[in-house]
């Protein structure tokens, strides 16, 4: 047997053994405090095995992806209300994968200015250093105050789907 085999071998075994060795309650100490007028406090379990077991999930779980909050490699929130803040604009083309959404050419409601605009969602977390978001005015880049402001609107709106789906 190869070295490598050997390693990968020794090391699913160790796996194994740990995920085994992880099904025990966890144990409470009462406080000092407590425990001044009662001379017979034990320790009391925190949680059940049961929802020990529910807290962990399974390998399936976390390779089959549902429930999450990601569509792609990308927040769903984020990529959703990227779409609803910047609807106005045309979409050009929309990867979930890389997290790239590119805008067309088009005019924010009450304005004369010709915007378009690039999203990019790096990372599946509700995060604001996942969302990057670059707009392009007729004559150049927006200004900064602008594209923060679009950024703002998109964060504001992710939390407002995310707050209306665990509602749900």
């Amino acid at each position: 047997m190869s070295i490598t085999l050997k390693y990968i071998t020794i090391c699913i075994t160790a796996s194994a053994f740990l995920t085994a060795c992880g099904n025990s309650d966890v144990l409470e100490l009462p406080d000092a405090a407590s425990t001044t007028g009662n001379t017979s406090a034990k320790p009391e379990s925190k949680k059940n095995n049961e929802d020990h077991i529910a807290d962990r999930g399974t390998l399936t779980d976390l390779l089959a992806n549902q429930g999450t909050e990601e569509i792609g490699a990308v927040n769903k929130y984020l990529w959703q209300a990227s779409l609803d803040v910047l609807s106005f604009l045309p979409i050009n083309s929309a990867d979930p994968f890389t997290g790239l959404i590119v805008f067309g050419k088009g005019r924010a409601p009450g304005s004369s200015q010709t915007y378009s605009a690039s999203v990019f969602i790096s990372d599946p977390a509700l995060d604001a250093r996942a969302l990057r978001v670059v707009v392009r005015a007729s004559g150049g880049l927006a200004s900064a105050e602008t594209q923060r402001e679009i950024e703002n609107a998109i964060l504001s709106r992710a939390r407002e789907l995310r707050i209306a789906q665990a509602k749900l």
